[in-house]
C-alpha cells in the first residue's frame, strides 16, 4: 500500500492533502514522506509512528532513554554527528540504532561494516535524536573528534602568535565555534558564558535568566586558545593581547534571522574569559502589551510617554529589561511629526525612525557629552541609555526643564528610590521634584512552559500570605518536558511597580524624606509594588510563587 493511501485510511491525512502531498513530490522531486512534512500536514512524530507500522519497524519515544557507556564506545562520535545515528543498546551481537528516516539505508550498511554487528534499526524523530547525541557525545562532539585526529591542530603551541592564527582560521576551529554559537540560539539563550579553568573548559550558556552547563567532550580543553582567538578574531579583537579586557561585536545570520554577538574578553587565572550576549532582533518585543504589563500598569505607562516633558525612569537590577522595556516605550511612540534621539552604550537594536548615537569614552563621546550635543539638534523625545553619574543626571534634567521627554534607566531596587538615587547623585531636590513624571521598577520571571503546565492545590499553610488565594484555588507549574529543558519554564514576562509622581509626591521629593514616606503616597495614588503585580500573575497561572518570591522583597 502507498504510503499516503495509507495515512488517509489512518485518518492522518485527507484526500486532498495526499493530493496535494503527491504535486509537491513531483514538482520539487521529494520523497512522500518528506513533502507531507513540508506542507506540515503531519508532525515527524506522529509520520515516523504511520511508517514504523507500515515498514514492521519499532518506534521509540527518547526522552527518558538512558544509554549505558559501552553501548556508546560502539560508534565513533564522527559517525554519530556526521550520520544522525545514535547507538541505543547492544546485546547478543545486535546493536539497536535510532534514526530518523527509514529509507536511507546506507548508514546502516556503513555501521553494519565498522562494528560487525547487527544492526537493528529503530524510528525516532530527528529533534530527539539530536537533542541526546548532543547530551552524550557534547555540542560540537564529531567536530572535536575531526580535530584530535588533525595533526596540526594537535600540536598547537600555545606560545607563537603565528600558529595561534592559522590554528583559530582552521576549518575545523571555525565550525566548533560556529556550533556553539548555533546551539546557544537554537536553545534561546542570551549569553554564552566560556570559563576556562585549570584542567577543563567550561561552557554555560543563559536560558531564562538562569545558567546552564553545555554538554562538551572533555577533550574540548586542548583547543582552548584557538577557539577563544576564533572568536576574537570574529569581534575584530586582537588576539596577540592577553593582558587587558577587550570588547567587540560579531554579526551574524541563522535560518533569515539576524543575530547581533556582543563579545566580551577579559584575563584569568587561566586563560581568557569569554561572555557573548547574543541579541535576537526577531526575537525582541518591541510593544509594550507583549512586555506583560497588566492593563491599568500599561494605560498609566502609555499615559505618561505621551507627555510633552518630563523624566521617566526604568529601575531594576541589571538583565531585568530595562532597555527593552525603554525600547518598546520609543516604538509607541515614534511618528513622523516627533524626532526621537538616543544616546546608548552601545546600541542594542536598530529602531527605524529613531536617530540613535552609539557612546564611545575611547574618543571622548561619553553620555554627558552626547547629551549636550544632541539638543541642539531638536529632539522632542530623547533616550539616555542610563543614567550612571552626576554629569549625565543634569544633563537629563536640563534636557526635561528645556521641553524635552527624556527616558532613561536607573540601577535602584523600587519606584520609590528613583528620586532619591538621583539626589544623592548629587542632583538639587528641586530639579527631580520639578522634572520626574514617573518611575517604574521592574524585574523578568520565568514563565511556566505551556507544553507541560498542570494545576495545582497548594498548602494554605505554607503559601505566602500575601498571595491572596481564594479558598480551595488552584495554583499551575511546570512539570517538565523536552521543550523547557526539563525546567518547567519556558520563556520570560516582566513584573512591574509604576510610581507616577503626583504634587504630594513630588512635595516629599523636594523635602528630601525617606523612600518608605514616598511609598506610602504613592500607594494612595494606587501604587502596586512588584510582588503585588507578581501574584496576580501567579494567580493566573503565568508564572509560579517561587519565581516572584526569587526577585521581589516583602
Amino acid at each position: 500500500m502507498r504510503i499516503t493511501e495509507s495515512l488517509v485510511r489512518k485518518g492522518l491525512l485527507t484526500e486532498a492533502q495526499a493530493a496535494e502531498a503527491r504535486r509537491l513530490q513531483r514538482q520539487e522531486g521529494l520523497r512522500i514522506d518528506q513533502a507531507v512534512l513540508r506542507l506540515g500536514f503531519l508532525k515527524e512524530r506522529d509520520l515516523l509512528r504511520a511508517l514504523a507500522e507500515q515498514l514492521r519497524l519499532p518506534f521509540t519515544d527518547l526522552s527518558e532513554t538512558t544509554i549505558d557507556k559501552e553501548t556508546l564506545r560502539s560508534l565513533p562520535p564522527k559517525i554519530v554527528h556526521r550520520k544522525r545515528l545514535l547507538p541505543l543498546a547492544r546485546q547478543n551481537g545486535t546493536l539497536q540504532v535510532a534514526l530518523s528516516d527509514p529509507f536511507d539505508t546506507s548508514p546502516l550498511d556503513d555501521v553494519r561494516l565498522l562494528t560487525g554487528l547487527e544492526i537493528q534499526p529503530v524510528l525516532a524523530p530527528r529533534e530527539e535524536i539530536e537533542k541526546l547525541i548532543k547530551a552524550y557525545y557534547g555540542v560540537g562532539g564529531g567536530t572535536i573528534d575531526e580535530m584530535v585526529g588533525e595533526e596540526t591542530v594537535e600540536a598547537q603551541t600555545d606560545s607563537a602568535g603565528q600558529d595561534l592564527l592559522e590554528m583559530a582560521q582552521g576549518a575545523s576551529v571555525i565550525k566548533l565555534v560556529n556550533e556553539i554559537i548555533l546551539e546557544a540560539v537554537k536553545e534561546r539563550a542570551s549569553d554564552i558564558h566560556i570559563e576556562p579553568y585549570e584542567n577543563r573548559l567550561s561552557i554555560r550558556y543563559r536560558i531564562d535568566g538562569v545558567l546552564h552547563e553545555a554538554s562538551l567532550p572533555p577533550q574540548i580543553h586542548r583547543f582552548q586558545a584557538a577557539i577563544i582567538s576564533r572568536i576574537k578574531i570574529l569581534a575584530n579583537l586582537n588576539i596577540a593581547e592577553r593582558r587587558v579586557p577587550q570588547d567587540g561585536r560579531i554579526e551574524f545570520h541563522v535560518g533569515g534571522r539576524q543575530i547581533d554577538v556582543r563579545v566580551s574578553v577579559i584575563p584569568m587565572l587561566f586563560g581568557e574569559g569569554v561572555v557573548m550576549r547574543l541579541l535576537d532582533k526577531s526575537n525582541v518585543l518591541f510593544t509594550l502589551p507583549e512586555r506583560g504589563m497588566e492593563e491599568d500598569t500599561f494605560r498609566e505607562f502609555n499615559a505618561l510617554i505621551k507627555r510633552p516633558h518630563g523624566i521617566i525612569l526604568v529601575t531594576g537590577p541589571t538583565g531585568a529589561g530595562k532597555t527593552t522595556t525603554l525600547y518598546a516605550a520609543l516604538n509607541a511612540i515614534i511618528n513622523p511629526g516627533i524626532k526621537v534621539l538616543t544616546v546608548e552604550d552601545p546600541v542594542e537594536y536598530y529602531l527605524p525612525g529613531v536617530n540613535q548615537i552609539p557612546v564611545d569614552p575611547r574618543v571622548g563621546m561619553t553620555f554627558e557629552r552626547g547629551l549636550r550635543s544632541i539638543l541642539r539638534h531638536d529632539p522632542d523625545v530623547i533616550m539616555i541609555g542610563e543614567i550612571r553619574d552626576l554629569e549625565t543626571a543634569r544633563a537629563a534634567t536640563q534636557a526635561a526643564l528645556t521641553g524635552h521627554l527624556v527616558l532613561s534607566t536607573l540601577h535602584t531596587n523600587d519606584a520609590a528610590s528613583a528620586p532619591i538615587r538621583l539626589i544623592d547623585m548629587g542632583v538639587e531636590p528641586y530639579l527631580v521634584s520639578s522634572t520626574l513624571i514617573g518611575s517604574m521598577a521592574q524585574r523578568l520571571v520565568r514563565r511556566i512552559c505551556p507544553d507541560c503546565k498542570a494545576p495545582y492545590r497548594p498548602d494554605p499553610a505554607s503559601a505566602p500570605e500575601d498571595l491572596g488565594l481564594e479558598p480551595e484555588q488552584s495554583l499551575w507549574r511546570g512539570e517538565g518536558c523536552e521543550s523547557c529543558r526539563k525546567t518547567g519554564y519556558r520563556g520570560r514576562t516582566g513584573l512591574y511597580e509604576l510610581l507616577v509622581f503626583n504634587n504630594e509626591i513630588a512635595e516629599l521629593v523636594l523635602r528630601r524624606r525617606p523612600t518608605p514616606e514616598i511609598v506610602e503616597a504613592g500607594r494612595r495614588a494606587g501604587l502596586r509594588l512588584l510582588r503585588e503585580d507578581g501574584w496576580i500573575k501567579v494567580r493566573k497561572g503565568i508564572t509560579t510563587v517561587e519565581e516572584v518570591l526569587s526577585c521581589t522583597a516583602v
